[in-house]
């Protein structure tokens, strides 16, 4: 594809912000929503890859029964050659099916081809029932031991493993295994069965291992590139969106950088990429890094700024490509650049708004049954108070154009849930919302957990990767969805290479979030 060409294409794309999704799969039997996925990442895929012809299989019927017996044959299989035609027509052949067979054929695979538990029963009664080895037969009775203890590691591993071990080696099969993983994912949605998700977690792990930093290449994208990667880059891009064409090539021209990781068996399309701009201190804004003036001389940088990094395969969720990534990034950068001292994210805060309004919600019930009870004490273990006084106050003291309620969290909480965010653009509204929103996105960051870490999935990547929450910026992104997914509030991480290793381990092991004294301060 020419550079022209891929002109067209952007203004054409460009029509709609929201690239299509690439979900349960890319292909046209399916669509997606370009909503759905809620973390980080938005993800086109060609929808006429290696699709197979529905039509050539018969009716669906017949065609779900070819596809499973191509997938028995091909576990099954012991001729390289046969082997070889049966996997390509496997992959062929999973294309074809609908979302129904498909999800059918999962099942298949994760219920019938598991590990087979009566032999692993029969051969542990084996095990017990050894005794241990005596001085005078010793050798004799140890060479048992082994031979049971090898052969029930053996029956321990599901049998779909040799098919995963298989096309791991075949042609285009390591990216077949991630589509196919993509798509467990979107069945566990529905179908959450113990089987499902062992099959899940032992696929995920497969990847990881195959997916190691060591098979890994990392390369600096340029506008020199194919037009076809940039065609990808545009595409995947899913924090930031790439408006057109003179914009991608400002994210890839001086003062900016854009890395990504690459495998040898999926040719020209990044795994992950990560864009970087070149500042002289670190942005509080999103518009200083994409629409401001020109960016710096490079040799005035001091700062390598994260501002965007993307995941264009669902089927590796939860395999954390990010964390090498970005210290790879971080080395490169400081070896060509020793000017650069400082490493940071101008980063989403996606999980704030909601987390917010639920909680205003919850709470707003919580003193309205307070009242109706006319009790002093708290109704719930839950309720308590999610506004300072000071807070309440100024909220209630706004003028009778603003949304009413009995008391600040009704008000605070019909102000945040009008549909087209009147509040973020009203000089009036602004003064009284702003210490208020960045104190409880200062908790948010640093206090609101699940399982011990933090709530907010992009502030959990970066806290596991070793980072530290430096800044929260008060409407550092304007845009639609910065103001509804974060009330326009993005917070700076930063990477400070002598603490990186030490705060991760301390985030992994107990939770805990490092953080400045200007953060804490807001609490």
């Amino acid at each position: 594809m020419s550079k022209k060409n891929l002109a067209i294409l952007l203004r054409a794309r460009m029509k709609s912000n929201n690239p299509t999704k690439f979900s349960l799969s890319q292909f046209p039997e399916i669509q997606s929503n370009p909503q759905e996925n809620q973390s980080e990442d938005h993800i086109v895929q060609n929808s006429s890859e290696g699709i197979g012809n529905s039509s050539d299989f018969g009716n669906t019927g017949r065609i779900y029964d070819v596809v499973r017996e191509t997938m028995h044959s091909a576990i099954s299989a012991s001729k390289t050659g046969v082997l070889d035609i049966t996997l390509s027509d496997f992959q062929e052949g999973y294309f074809s099916l609908s979302l129904e067979d498909r999800e059918k054929l999962l099942l298949v695979l994760a219920k019938e081809y598991d590990v087979n538990r009566e032999q692993v029963r029969e051969l542990v009664k084996q095990y017990l029932g050894l005794e241990n080895p005596a001085s005078d037969d010793k050798d004799v009775l140890s060479s048992v031991f082994y031979r049971t203890e090898r052969n029930l590691r053996h029956t321990l591993r599901p049998t779909y493993e040799v098919l995963f071990e298989r096309l791991n080696t075949h042609p285009g099969g390591l990216r077949f295994l991630s589509i196919l993983r993509a798509d467990l994912l979107s069945v566990l949605t529905k179908e959450n069965s113990p089987s499902l998700r062992t099959l899940d977690s032992f696929l995920k792990e497969k990847l990881g291992m195959w997916l190691s930093p060591a098979s890994l290449e990392l390369h600096q994208i340029t506008w020199d590139d194919p037009a076809s990667l940039l065609e990808k880059i545009v595409a995947y891009e899913a924090v930031h969106p790439i408006s057109n064409l003179l914009d991608l090539k400002r994210r890839l021209g001086i003062g900016r950088r854009c890395f990504g990781y690459f495998h040898p068996s999926i040719p020209g399309e990044p795994l992950i990429f990560i864009e970087v701009a070149l500042m002289e201190t670190v942005a509080q804004t999103i518009q200083e890094v994409l629409w401001d003036n020109p960016p710096i001389p490079e040799n005035q940088a001091t700062c390598a700024l994260f501002y965007s990094i993307s995941s264009t395969q669902p089927g590796l969720a939860g395999i954390n490509l990010g964390k090498f990534l970005i210290k790879r990034v971080i080395t490169l950068v400081k070896k060509d650049m020793p000017h650069v001292s400082t490493f940071a994210t101008l980063s989403p805060i996606p999980g704030f708004m909601q987390w917010l309004l639920s909680k205003l919600s919850s709470q707003s019930r919580f003193a309205e049954d307070e009242r109706s009870t006319q009790s002093n004490s708290p109704s719930s273990t839950f309720s308590e108070k999610v506004l300072l006084p000071e807070e309440e106050q100024a909220l209630m003291s706004l003028s009778d154009d603003s949304p009413s309620g009995s008391n600040g969290m009704e008000v605070l909480l019909n102000l945040l849930s009008v549909k087209n965010c009147d509040w973020a653009t009203s000089p009036r509204l602004l003064p009284v919302l702003e210490p208020i929103l960045m104190r409880l996105c200062a908790r948010y960051l640093l206090q609101e957990k699940k399982r011990g870490k933090a709530l907010d999935s992009v502030a959990n990547f970066h806290l596991q990767n070793g980072a530290m929450v430096e800044r929260i910026n008060w409407m550092a992104d304007r845009s639609e969805k910065g103001i509804h997914q974060s009330g326009g509030i993005m917070v700076n991480y930063v990477y400070r290479l002598e603490n990186i290793e030490d705060y991760a381990q301390s985030y992994f092991g107990s939770g805990k979030i490092h953080a400045s004294p200007g953060i804490h301060s807001r609490l």
